[in-house]
């Protein structure tokens, strides 16, 4: 094959968003089991605004390409991979790699694409919606008919809990600013504002009797959260936002949300608590791979049934990242953000 090159994205250390670099390079041929995916869309999610600061949990060493998440098309297959997968649309869950033009990926972590779903659409809900649907349905494993808090509603991953949990037929309460209430209202949320300092005291009138299930991807007050959950219901914690910008190490506040959570556990009143992690699991490759190939082709069904609508912010051109990432940070937006070739 001829050599492909590839435009990408580098974040070269902790930069402002304006500090992100453009490069070209040659990509070497797929080896054996990869493919060459030419990206179609690929996004911005909270993981890169944290990695920008060196906050993100085990992100790899200054200078790498960010973008957790990409949908594209395969333009060649290494040995061992079926040719029949060039010319057909992918997506893959990545954590690094996905902001560039053409990138090297593993054939086994790609899931077909349905064709009534367009790639930026598919984008729109990749890792936030495999996110929000194991949390929801393996994790926590809520049934029809619960009530939930979801804290921050109008979010990526919010925004489509949310979504999933209303089309379970779930009673939801959800946490964001007062401009996006009327939207919240509007699809059958009860909305709270998260700025208010009386929020959980107002969430507990809502639902006296407790919630079946709390999604707190804040991590600053998960006693509070904890205490809205009634008995035999569930808190899923799954980031620590509250603590993006502080300085030390960045595992710290992840490793102590875990320790809570854990001792948490042994309280004999009938709740459990647990720290989502997309990642666990993937020691065991194949079973890891087939959980997520389950799950993610879920998640476009609902898309191409019309059962789940993505929620865009913005697209932005991959030249322009930059911008898109600004946008993000902005924190004014609600669903996401998509960067195209």
């Amino acid at each position: 094959m001829n050599a492909i090159t590839a435009t990408e994205v580098v974040m070269p250390g902790k930069v402002e968003p304006d500090g992100l670099r453009v490069r070209s390079r040659k990509l070497p041929p797929p080896a054996k089991g990869q493919v060459v995916l030419r990206m179609e869309a690929t996004g911005v999610c909270f993981a890169e605004q944290q990695m920008r600061l060196g906050r993100y949990y085990d992100q790899p060493a200054f200078p790498f390409v960010p973008g957790y998440d990409v949908v594209g098309t395969v333009t060649a297959v290494g040995e061992g991979v079926d040719v029949a997968m060039i010319g057909r649309r992918y997506a893959a869950v990545t954590m690094i790699g996905g902001w560039a033009s053409s990138l090297l990926l593993e054939a086994a972590d790609l899931v077909a694409v349905p064709d009534e779903v367009g790639s930026v659409e598919a984008e729109a809900v990749l890792v936030n919606g495999i996110t929000a649907w194991q949390m929801l349905h393996r994790t926590a494993a809520v049934a029809p008919g619960a009530t939930i808090v979801v804290l921050g509603a109008n979010g990526g991953v919010g925004s489509l809990l949310v979504r999933l949990a209303l089309h379970a037929g779930m009673t939801v309460i959800g946490t964001a600013s007062a401009r996006h209430h009327d939207m919240l209202r509007e699809i059958g949320v009860s909305p709270v504002d998260y700025r208010d300092p009386d929020m959980y005291r107002k969430i507990r009138e809502l639902a006296p009797e407790g919630v079946d299930a709390v999604f707190d991807h804040v991590g600053s007050d998960l006693a509070e959260s904890w205490r809205l959950v009634r008995r035999g219901g569930t808190l899923v914690s799954y980031g620590t936002a509250a603590a993006k910008n502080d300085t030390g190490n960045s595992q710290l506040p992840v490793l102590k949300s875990f320790g809570r959570l854990a001792a948490w556990n042994y309280l004999p009143n009938g709740k459990s608590a647990h720290f989502y992690n997309l990642w666990a699991g993937k020691r065991c490759p194949d079973a890891f791979r087939a959980r997520m190939r389950e799950d993610l082709t879920e998640v476009l069904r609902l898309v191409a049934d019309g059962a789940l609508t993505p929620q865009i912010a913005a697209e932005f051109p991959l030249t322009e990242t930059t911008a898109a990432l600004e946008l993000a940070e902005s924190r004014t937006t609600a669903g996401k953000i998509v960067i195209v070739p």
